[in-house]
C-alpha cells in the first residue's frame, strides 16, 4: 500500500459511522474550512521560515485537510481524491502544450506563457457578467498572525478567563477610536482602529469562531446584498449616487430578505 493510499484508508476509518472519531463524523466542508485556511497560513509560515522539516509537517497538514474534503464528497457521491488528482493532472498537461502538447521544445519567453496560461484559463472558465469589479481574493496573514500572537499569550496565563471582559474592552476601544476621530488625530485614528481590529479577532477566539472565515462570510454577504441594491437600482432606472443613499438603504434593507 503506497503513502497516499494509507492516508485514504486512515481518511476513511476515521469518518466510519459505526467505529470512527465522532468528531471526525460530524465535519462537513464548511465546519472544516477555517482548519484548511490555518493549515495554509502555516505552511506559508513555514516557507517564509525556510523552515524544511516544519515545512513537510504543514504540507502533510494541508494534504489531509485535502484528503478530508475529498472523502466528504465522496460520502455524498460527488467525486472523490482520485476525481481530484486526475482533474488537477489533466489540467496541468491541458495548460503546458510547450512541455506536454504541440509545443514542446520550443523557447517560449515568461510573457507569453503567462499570456498562454490565462488565455486558456479564459477558455476553461468563461468570466461571467459581474456588476461588481473582480475582487483580489488573496487571503491577509495577518488576522492569522495575530490569533496565534494571542494564544501564545493565552498558554502563558495572559488571557480573558471569559468572554465577557473582551467585549467590555471592545467597547472601550470604540470609545477610543471614537476620541480620536473627533479629534481628527489620524495616526491616533490608525492605532485605535488596529487595537479595535485586534480585539475583534480575539472576541472571535473566545467566542470559538475564526475570525478570517467570519470575515470572509461578511464579504459575501456584503456582495450578495450590493448586488441585488446595483440590480434594484438600475431597474428603477435610478442612478447610484450620494444623493440617491435613502432609496439605496431602502433596496439594501430589502435585500435582507431575498438575498440573506
Amino acid at each position: 500500500m503506497t503513502a497516499i493510499e494509507t492516508l485514504l484508508q486512515i481518511m476513511q476509518e476515521l469518518r466510519d459511522p459505526d467505529n470512527g472519531c465522532p468528531w471526525d463524523i460530524r465535519q462537513t466542508s464548511a465546519s472544516i474550512a477555517g482548519y484548511t485556511l490555518d493549515e495554509t497560513h502555516e505552511l506559508l509560515d513555514a516557507i517564509e521560515r525556510d523552515d524544511s522539516e516544519n515545512l513537510k509537517e504543514e504540507l502533510g497538514d494541508l494534504l489531509f485537510n485535502i484528503v478530508f474534503h475529498a472523502r466528504i464528497a465522496e460520502e455524498k457521491g460527488q467525486f472523490d481524491f482520485d476525481d481530484v488528482a486526475r482533474g488537477i493532472s489533466e489540467k496541468m498537461k491541458r495548460r503546458h502544450p510547450h512541455v506536454f502538447g504541440d509545443l514542446r521544445g520550443r523557447d517560449i519567453s515568461d510573457e507569453v506563457l503567462s499570456e498562454q496560461w490565462q488565455a486558456m484559463k479564459q477558455q476553461e472558465k468563461p468570466a461571467a457578467n459581474h456588476s461588481l469589479p473582480e475582487i483580489d481574493k488573496t487571503f491577509n496573514s495577518t488576522i492569522y498572525h495575530a490569533k496565534q500572537i494571542q494564544n501564545n499569550a493565552a498558554r502563558q496565563g495572559f488571557d480573558w478567563p471569559t468572554i465577557d471582559p473582551v467585549i467590555d474592552k471592545l467597547e472601550e476601544e470604540i470609545a477610543e477610536l471614537k476620541e480620536a476621530v473627533n479629534a481628527a488625530d489620524i495616526d491616533a485614528i490608525s492605532d485605535e482602529i488596529g487595537d479595535l481590529m485586534f480585539v475583534c479577532i480575539n472576541l472571535a477566539r473566545h467566542a470559538r469562531v475564526n475570525a478570517e472565515m467570519a470575515l470572509r462570510h461578511t464579504n459575501q454577504k456584503f456582495q450578495r446584498r450590493l448586488s441585488y441594491v446595483q440590480q434594484a437600482m438600475l431597474e428603477a432606472g435610478i442612478e447610484m449616487n450620494q444623493q440617491q443613499l435613502e432609496q439605496m438603504e431602502t433596496f439594501w434593507q430589502e435585500s435582507k430578505t431575498v438575498v440573506g
